[in-house]
């Protein structure tokens, strides 16, 4: 019989060879599950001693519904499904992994940008309708010398900015309140305020995780300070940008383009206005992935499953105990 009794909330990866590899050898049982509202939870995990959590919903009645569950891990960085607080009121660890997929985001964020700047969906979008040469009415700009902004300045910006040090940027900015001027002078940037990011970069990134701080942080004012050149791009939180908002500064090119690979509502409805806009480059939450980041989320997230278990700690926690 088996020791612990660990659930996946919500299966999207098939397979669990690499979880089972880290848990079984302690007695572990991987249950998977397939929860969408916070009452499949409950009913899957109200049991559990273990959770591993992707998109679930993980909110206070579904916590103080818990049992006997000792660890929820996160499969990935963010954790805004997660009540942390309810968690630490519970003494169950939440966990996350950090660090598995730096490269692959940082890889996406500058394909995003890239594809934005010189506009390769839509001049494949119009070379296959049979039109040709339409740069003056569709101009482009040099990347040499242009501001770039990093909204946030963690592991993910700080490897994309490792990635465009050879674009010949005239600038790079960060707006990170949590880090002091000369850690980030010591990486080559300029920490900045939010309204100086807002008016003086060209390229904006966002790297920021979705607190209620920075939730709707991009909004219409926000939109309103930039240059009409302007393109930003998006792989952290969806809701970070207010959507209407950046409907309208699209849509009366109040700036030039987007690149988003995370959205208010995930997957985006057929009818979202974001899917008729040319001068958007939409990208469905992948950019997290490659076979290896797979393996290595997967492997890690059992692993913080696998130490509280045995007793310890996650090597990845969100909250103390």
């Amino acid at each position: 019989m088996p020791r612990f009794k660990v659930v996946v909330t919500d299966d999207r990866y098939g397979s669990y060879d690499v979880e089972k590899s880290v848990l079984e050898p302690i007695g572990a049982e991987i249950v998977v599950a397939d929860c969408a509202t916070p009452d499949e939870v409950l009913k899957a995990c109200h049991d559990a001693d273990g959770i591993m959590v992707n998109l679930a919903p993980m909110p206070e009645q579904v916590i103080n519904g818990l049992k006997k569950c000792r660890v929820i891990a996160r499969y990935g960085v963010g954790y805004d499904n997660v009540d942390i607080k309810a968690c630490t009121q519970k003494k169950i660890y939440a966990a996350n992994v950090t660090d598995y997929c730096a490269e692959e985001v940082s890889d996406h964020a500058l394909a995003l940008l890239l594809g934005c700047i010189r506009k390769i969906a839509r001049r494949d979008a119009q070379v296959r309708q049979g039109r040709w040469n339409v740069g003056k009415a569709d101009p482009a700009y040099r990347i040499s010398g242009k501001t770039m902004a990093l909204m946030g300045y963690g592991l993910i910006a700080q490897c994309l900015h490792r990635k465009v040090k050879g674009l010949n940027l005239g600038r790079v900015l960060v707006y990170d309140p949590y880090l002091d001027s000369e850690f980030v002078r010591s990486k080559g940037a300029e920490k900045v305020d939010f309204e100086t990011v807002l008016k003086e970069a060209d390229y904006i990134s966002i790297h920021m995780p979705l607190t209620d701080k920075t939730r709707g942080i991009i909004d219409e004012k926000a939109f309103e300070l930039m240059k009409p050149t302007a393109i930003i791009i998006n792989t952290s939180r969806g809701p970070v940008i207010q959507e209407e908002a950046l409907i309208k500064a699209l849509s009366t090119r109040m700036i030039n383009c987007a690149g988003l690979d995370v959205h208010r509502k995930e997957p985006l409805d057929r009818d979202n206005p974001l899917m008729g806009l040319e001068n958007c480059i939409l990208t469905d939450h992948m950019g997290w992935y490659s076979e290896e980041s797979m393996v290595e989320l997967k492997r890690k997230v059992a692993e913080n499953v696998r130490d509280v278990l045995n007793g310890g700690k996650p090597r990845y926690p969100i909250n103390k105990l």
